[in-house]
């Protein structure tokens, strides 16, 4: 069995993210708004160079897949615990969708433990636009403010790539990181080639 490189602009870049949350977590607790905002970005972005670092360089590795999927989880409950504490007045009409989409979120993080023994690290083309849009609406909420398009296409599109992750882990038989989407799951008759 060969031995994977674990020394890749990609995995450094995960891991800014692990070293970077406790400053985020800082920021919400300091209450510094803005600057949460900008880590919160940087960590988006981090999170899609490290992707096109692992195809660009083919350095992909399923440690790297595993270790970018928990990043992905911790930069998406500190963003969630910033909505809520400097935007909760904003976000109040829409914490049902919002509640829902992490609801369901736990819901697939359970599943993938029970099934699995691990975290999903599937990466669908789904969740990666998702994680532009979440981008573009935190930039926007904490510069300009709340506007509600911008937020229901979000959250739509957020609510769906779960509910396509969960069906994803159903039919699965084996957990595979970088899964394009449930239609080519579909199409290879549930095989995680």
């Amino acid at each position: 069995m060969q031995k994977e490189n674990l020394h890749t602009v990609s995995n450094y870049l995960t891991f800014y993210r692990f070293v970077s949350a406790p400053v985020i977590l800082y920021f919400i607790f300091s209450g510094r708004p803005t600057l949460f905002m900008v880590f919160i970005i940087l960590n988006l972005i981090t999170d899609a160079l490290d992707g096109f670092f692992a195809r660009r360089l083919k350095q992909h590795t399923d440690f790297g897949a595993r270790m970018d999927s928990i990043a992905d989880k911790v930069t998406y409950s500190l963003a969630i615990l910033g909505l809520f504490v400097f935007k909760l007045d904003e976000m109040q009409p829409y914490l049902g969708s919002l509640l829902t989409f992490v609801g369901l979120g736990v819901v697939a993080l359970t599943h993938s433990f029970i099934k699995f023994g691990k975290i999903s690290s599937l990466h669908t083309y789904a969740t990666k636009a998702g994680g532009y849009m979440q981008g573009i609406f935190f930039f926007v909420l904490f510069s300009y403010g709340f506007v509600p398009v911008l937020y229901y296409i979000m959250i739509t599109w957020a609510i769906l790539s779960v509910l396509e992750m969960i069906a994803m882990q159903i039919i699965i038989p084996e957990m595979k990181p970088n899964l394009k989407g449930l239609y080519w799951v579909l199409r290879n008759n549930g095989e995680t080639k």
